[in-house]
């Protein structure tokens, strides 16, 4: 069986950027899904993992992960909860392909850090609910040698963050308590994968933080965005009015006596400094800034 430079497992929004940057830089790559579909313009593995499997399996021909091939590092994509996710899945994986040590990639959630009196900035070093199930599992990873990109609002593609507001705010009160949002486009996420396989010495056992290294407003935004659906109806003779949210967020501005937006970082909350990541992998974000 061929062996690759990139397992997937779990190819799906991340993949349409991951996979066409593969082939892009002609590295070998193999992908699985639930339903064996193809993921952008590839075929994938007809797969999905099952947590409840014991890792001290020693029918290797039985297990789950015998049907994957092998791969230099390989990318958990969906996420792992809980204990003992992490372990069966590495302990079996490796257990199928004795004498090899491939590196774990999980993509974990920044959502670990919110944590009540967290300070303004927050780093990968930064405190976190490590009672979280997220956190749990990714912790677990880390001690068996893998890696955790803990990832902030991915977007590009079909998900687009103008359709988002309709959905994080209703009232004015939802908007009032919106403050910091963190994002980082499928593009950088692909780009980051392969700069952690390219450079697994410093990726080995470490947790990183990934943004585009913007800190948005959700105020600056919703007032930003206040023509957006007028503009998609493109008449030029109509005569148009803000969204209820951008109204909402001008009334506030006088409230609150905020007198420009953005507003600071000592009032949006947690604000994600991600420079580590980036100057350690050597890279720049290629879509930042929405």
């Amino acid at each position: 069986m061929q062996e690759h430079d990139l397992l997937i497992l779990g190819a799906g929004w991340s993949s349409t950027f991951l996979i066409p940057l593969l082939r892009a830089r002609r590295l070998s790559f193999a992908a699985t899904t639930r339903d064996g579909r193809d993921v952008a313009g590839s075929k994938t593995i007809k797969w999905s993992f099952d947590p409840n499997e014991s890792s001290n399996s020693t029918n290797k021909d039985n297990s789950q992960f015998s049907a994957l091939p092998y791969a230099k590092h390989i990318l958990i994509t969906f996420p792992l909860t809980g204990p003992d996710q992490s372990s069966t899945l590495v302990t079996s994986y490796r257990s199928v392909w004795k004498g090899k040590d491939p590196g774990f990639i999980l993509f974990g959630s920044s959502g670990i850090w919110t944590i009540d009196n967290q300070t303004c900035w927050v780093d990968r070093h930064s405190a976190y609910n490590t009672s979280s199930p997220r956190a749990i599992a990714e912790d677990e990873l880390l001690g068996l040698g893998g890696c955790v990109l803990n990832l902030a609002g991915l977007w590009g593609g079909a998900r687009d963050p103008k359709t988002w507001v309709s959905r994080v705010a209703k009232t004015k009160e939802d908007v009032k308590g919106k403050n910091s949002l963190h994002l980082v486009h499928g593009d950088d996420v692909a780009r980051a994968v392969l700069a952690v396989c390219e450079k697994w010495e410093e990726a080995e056992g470490q947790r990183w933080m990934l943004t585009d290294g913007f800190v948005y407003d959700w105020w600056a935004l919703f007032a930003g965005w206040a023509a957006e659906e007028e503009k998609k109806e493109e008449k030029k003779d109509k005569d148009q009015e803000p969204s209820q949210l951008a109204k909402w967020v001008y009334e506030l501005m006088v409230e609150e006596d905020v007198k420009a937006l953005p507003r600071g970082m000592e009032v949006l909350g947690r604000c994600y400094d991600v420079r580590e990541f980036w100057r350690t992998f050597g890279l720049a974000p290629l879509r930042a800034r929405i």
